[in-house]
């Protein structure tokens, strides 16, 4: 059986995971790097005969003027991130995904990010509807000009603001609200993923962005046929702390206080520098200490923009515990990385994996991925072990089945 050609259509395709994801996609096509940091090059998801490398296309929306690999050449000009001989590599593939891509949408996206839109693309002036129309368009166009079996849109843009309007408990309801933008719930992220499902195309939301996650829109993903999973890529600080809160937990150690101050100076960075943007970052970061616990732990987030970073983070913790006899205690770690190079592998491993769930016929929120997500849809558990778990089981419920 020939393999799937699949479609990967990128939210924010200009941005640094996106650029470093088709380098590294590049790279791995030419075999010119190990497949380190990608999940599905482990034991047992190498049985599952997942879409290879080659059989994957990329097209894309951004708001943002500049040419496609800008942003990976800055990541070696300010980061030394990626080396010039794989950037190189990598401009065949540029060439031909920008090619492909077209105007995203800043209907509903925050004041911080349409200040970002290049001229042409804030001179749209379209409703909520329109925006839909005009995306699922691009969508269904990307699908039939590079005959592709399958289409994966993934969100890899910077943060937008939480919704302010309430959300209805219907499409139906929000349906009718599409043509009013001073009405409609649905913000920019919201907006791509309608249009994602109204063209059969699964979603994937890398971001704290709204995107799929009101029921409402669960529910249109139920009766489109099309697989979603969200949000918000667990790479750092979180992924940490999803480690490390289980332990106190089995070990009954009590967690008083949990401080976590976060340094960046990517584009990402720059946005959540707004405190309208930050907002929900610092509730996707702070939510899981409660639910891994049990009980809620003082806690406190910050999320700071430091320009001269580029795009290395930090995060430094302080994890103040009780221990027997009442006894205070202090763990500290500092976390240092790179944030688009640990964010990028995992988008391949997640459009590899949506695709072959949905190839198997699975549709809905994708529960299994939640590992992959500091705020996993449909998911209340936190722990990373546990979380992981949930992962290789999917894959050896695959294989015991024959749909490997």
């Amino acid at each position: 059986m020939s393999q799937p050609r699949l479609g990967v259509w990128l939210i924010g395709a200009k941005g640094g995971v996106a650029t470093t994801m088709l380098t590294g996609l590049a790279a791995l096509q030419q075999n010119k790097t190990p497949p380190v940091g990608l999940v599905t090059e482990l034991e047992p998801f190498t049985q599952l005969d997942l879409v290879s490398f080659g059989q994957i296309v990329v097209g894309g929306h951004d708001i943002r003027p500049g040419g496609l690999g800008d942003e990976a050449h800055r990541m070696w000009r300010e980061s030394r991130a990626i080396t010039p001989e794989l950037l190189d590599a990598a401009g065949d593939l540029f060439a031909a995904t920008e090619a492909r891509l077209r105007p995203g949408t800043i209907v509903a996206a925050g004041d911080k990010i349409a200040s970002l839109a290049a001229p042409e693309t804030a001179a749209l002036m379209e409703s909520p509807r329109a925006a839909i129309e005009r995306i699922r368009g691009d969508l269904e166009a990307f699908r039939t000009q590079e005959e592709l079996d399958e289409v994966i849109v993934v969100n890899v843009a910077s943060t937008e603001p939480p919704p302010q309007l309430p959300m209805p408990d219907t499409y139906a309801e929000i349906e009718l609200l599409l043509d009013d933008a001073a009405r409609c719930p649905l913000p920019a992220s919201s907006l791509y993923f309608v249009a994602a499902a109204e063209a059969g195309c699964s979603y994937i939301n890398f971001t704290p962005s709204t995107g799929s996650t009101p029921p409402a829109l669960q529910q249109l993903a139920l009766e489109r046929g099309v697989a979603h999973a969200g949000c918000d890529g667990k790479t750092g600080e979180t992924l940490l702390k999803s480690v490390l809160a289980p332990m106190f937990a089995a070990r009954n150690l009590e967690v008083m206080s949990w401080v976590g101050h976060n340094i960046f100076g990517n584009m990402d960075g720059k946005v959540l520098d707004d405190p309208r943007n930050k907002a929900a970052k610092v509730k996707s970061k702070d939510h899981l200490l409660a639910a891994i616990l049990g009980y809620p732990p003082q806690t406190h987030v910050s999320i700071e923009y430091i320009e001269s970073l580029g795009d290395w983070k930090t995060a430094w913790d302080h994890i103040h515990f009780r221990g027997f006899l009442g006894t205070p205690m202090t763990m500290q770690f500092t976390w240092q990385g790179c944030d688009s190079i640990l964010a990028a592998p995992l988008v391949l491993d997640l459009v590899r994996l949506v695709e072959r769930a949905k190839r198997g016929g699975e549709t809905g929120a994708l529960t299994w991925l939640a590992p992959f997500f500091k705020s996993p849809v449909g998911v209340r558990e936190q722990g990373f072990s546990a979380q992981f778990s949930m992962l290789t089981d999917w894959a050896a419920g695959m294989l015991a089945d024959g749909s490997a």
